[in-house]
């Protein structure tokens, strides 16, 4: 499951950065907000999904309450995804030393 979280967790990145820094200057600067329908549609539906599927994978991992905290944080400041995918990681290994998928 952390798997799968964590290239949600991608992807929001990705629909986060895109919506900010490519789809927010080009309304805001060139006066062409042609990509904002798309590009925030397909940031929603990302966070949505990584609401969801945050959910039953750090409780599978039995996450600790600043883990949750941290994952929570991280969809809400840009980049964030992707600096809180080496927690992620150490999640994964520690499950798989455990003994676990």
């Amino acid at each position: 499951m952390l798997k799968l979280f964590r290239l949600v967790a991608l992807v929001e990145g990705v629909t986060t950065i895109t919506l900010f820094f490519v789809a927010m200057p080009m309304k805001h600067l060139l006066g062409n907000p042609v990509l904002i329908p798309s590009t925030g549609m397909a940031h929603g539906l990302a966070f949505i999904a990584y609401v969801l599927v945050m959910i039953p994978a750090l409780a599978s991992s039995r996450a600790d309450v600043s883990g949750w905290l941290r994952t929570v944080l991280a969809a809400l400041v840009p980049l964030g995804t992707f600096i809180n995918d080496s927690y992620l990681k150490r999640l994964q290994r520690r499950r798989r030393a455990l003994g676990f998928l």
